[in-house]
């Protein structure tokens, strides 16, 4: 077996485990079957959630066999956040993004028939054994085993007993339900080792704990540090809100200009942890980056392996040819609707109805220019472009042969401010 603790040492991926000593003679031993859960508690994963990924995959490429729970139960409750109670969702709607969540994960860990020595995940859902126990035998054969005095030292459960808003028991039960999946996935197969995110390290133990209390065996967990950006806001998101995996809530290409657009000290940083290429290669980009910023070689190197693995290699195709013809690189009408849309509703866009105004109008309406003086300067001076071609008359409409696929025309001032105009049909 490889040592893939060296390798999540080496990626900054382990901020927290068991004893690690006894956790790498574990996994030396031979083929450990571990498990990372996912609450359905929206309809989609996000780009926090690939840190999670990236050890799942690691510990597979290792030969140990991956269990992935998506918590049809938990996700009925959410695990309590810091400030406020979470809303509950219907059940039914729960169970619909139970199914979503779980074929989102697959094309991380399912691998080709051909694939030799390494496993394709099993899936579980916790509210398989959840549902069907009582609360009095929940109380009496679960809850026996946990102290209060440990659940409210809780990080989480802690903010929230000093705040105004409080903790109800269902959200501070969390935790025992958590601990039982672990002895549940001991019991049913065989599962040993636990992963998560460091905030998730209370509920981890706590299933440490169960197992040995209830089966009279040492299992094992490890977490993965928390992503911060280095401006102090919250990894995953943007000005347009949270990064999904899902392409119908983030496209393709805002998932790719995400990673592209990324601070230079957070791509940096980011890199060892979302890129799986060899340790020499990561240094060399990282050098570069260093050396050349300009040339975003992080970011680039980022964009374009997440974008593969989460999405494939047609949308990357896709991602790549939109950023290089919303700024004159490449042909406009190589792009399809579809992408050509997510990218200008990204870059900004309005819509209009009925005539449609001179290019002045539209500079000024986008936001391109201030004012329609400016707009007209813009135009006289050579910055402004209609589909890539440059505008030599403000006053200028555009014709029907002017509007590409979906309704759309390009604007751009200068090389790199782009804005889109959308006509209602």
């Amino acid at each position: 077996m490889n040592d893939v603790i060296d390798e999540l040492h080496r990626r900054g991926l382990l901020a927290l485990s068991t004893d690690e000593a006894a956790l790498r003679a574990h996994l030396a031993e031979g083929p450990v079957t571990y498990y990372c859960g996912f609450d359905p508690t929206a309809p989609s994963l996000h780009v926090g959630n690939l840190l999670q990924f990236m050890v799942l995959r690691a510990l597979q490429r290792a030969g140990h066999q991956p269990v992935v729970l998506v918590g049809g139960a938990t996700g009925l409750i959410g695990d309590p956040r810091p400030s406020a109670e979470r809303q509950l969702n219907d059940h039914e709607t729960v169970a619909t993004w139970v199914q979503r969540i779980r074929e989102q994960v697959a094309p991380f860990l399912e691998l080709p028939a051909e694939t030799d020595g390494l496993k394709g995940p099993v899936y579980v859902d916790n509210l398989e054994w959840t549902a069907p126990i009582s609360a009095i035998d929940f109380l009496r054969e679960i809850g026996k085993h946990f102290r209060v005095g440990k659940m409210l030292a809780k990080e989480a459960v802690a903010a929230r007993l000093n705040s105004e808003a409080g903790i109800s028991y269902t959200e501070f039960s969390y935790q025992i339900l958590q601990a039982n999946d672990f002895r549940e996935l001991y019991q049913r197969h065989g599962v040993t080792l636990q992963t998560g995110g460091s905030d998730q390290w209370g509920n981890l133990t706590a299933g440490i704990d169960l197992v040995r209390r209830t089966e009279g065996v040492s299992v094992h967990a490890l977490a993965t540090p928390l992503v911060t950006k280095s401006d102090g806001t919250k990894f995953g998101k943007s000005e347009g809100g949270t990064i999904w995996l899902d392409p119908a809530l983030t496209s393709p290409y805002a998932f790719f200009q995400f990673w592209l657009n990324a601070d230079d000290a957070d791509a940096r940083t980011w890199l060892p942890l979302f890129s799986e290429r060899p340790a020499d290669e990561l240094e060399a980009l990282i050098a570069e980056s260093i050396e050349r910023p300009a040339a975003r070689t992080a970011q680039r190197a980022l964009a374009e392996e997440l974008t593969l693995l989460v999405h494939g290699p047609e949308e990357l195709r896709q991602a790549e040819a939109a950023g290089r013809a919303l700024f004159g690189r490449d042909d406009l009408s190589t792009l399809g609707a579809e992408t050509l849309g997510a990218a200008l509703e990204e870059a900004g866009s309005v819509t209009v109805d009925g005539e449609v105004p001179s290019v002045a109008a539209l500079l000024q309406m986008t936001g391109l220019a201030s004012s329609l003086s400016e707009a007209r300067r813009t135009v006289k001076e050579g910055g402004a472009y209609l589909n890539n071609e440059r505008v030599a008359d403000a006053e200028a409409v555009p014709g029907e042969d002017s509007w590409l696929p979906g309704g759309w025309l390009v604007l751009r001032r200068g090389k790199r401010s782009v804005a889109g105009v959308r006509r209602t049909v």
